[in-house]
């Protein structure tokens, strides 16, 4: 499997350690210095939060300003409802923010948590009957059922 690296600008490198170890993350001491640090979520994906001042060196491009502008809103699927909420909750008392409301589509529950940056975090949890069969089909056997 590939690896799969999120870099993610920062104005607090600090501030954005915290939040992210409270979520549950370690962080990779060798590839953590004072331009950036490397936030562990798993053995296959890890983010690199990197000060505003260095991901500017990666690129002639803007770096938008993620509490204005949305570029990218990366999800992570949870294995219950139970733990997305969880995680939600570890993140808004690390300072994150909950941009709207959780969504119940019935087959699948999510939520948004933007990190002290602004930065776009998603959760969701996805029956997994739906998975196997799509969400319409899901939706209808529900119905069927109670019926």
């Amino acid at each position: 499997m590939t690896k799969v690296f999120v870099n993610l600008p920062t104005a607090d490198l600090e501030r954005a350690k915290a939040f992210y170890t409270a979520l549950g993350c370690d962080i990779s001491p060798e590839f953590t210095d004072e331009n950036a640090a490397c936030i562990v979520w798993s053995d296959d994906i890890y983010f690199m939060v990197i000060t505003r001042e260095h991901f500017a060196t990666f690129t002639d491009k803007p770096i938008a300003d993620p509490n204005e502008t949305l570029q990218v809103s990366t999800a992570f699927s949870m294995d219950s409802r139970e733990e997305v909420d969880v995680v939600l909750a570890k993140g808004l008392a690390a300072g994150g923010v909950e941009p709207k409301p959780a969504q119940d589509y019935g087959f699948m529950y999510s939520r948004d948590l933007d990190d002290p940056d602004g930065n776009s975090l998603g959760f969701l949890f996805m029956e997994p009957a739906a998975v196997e069969v799509g969400p319409d089909a899901y939706l209808a056997s529900q119905a069927d059922a109670s019926a």
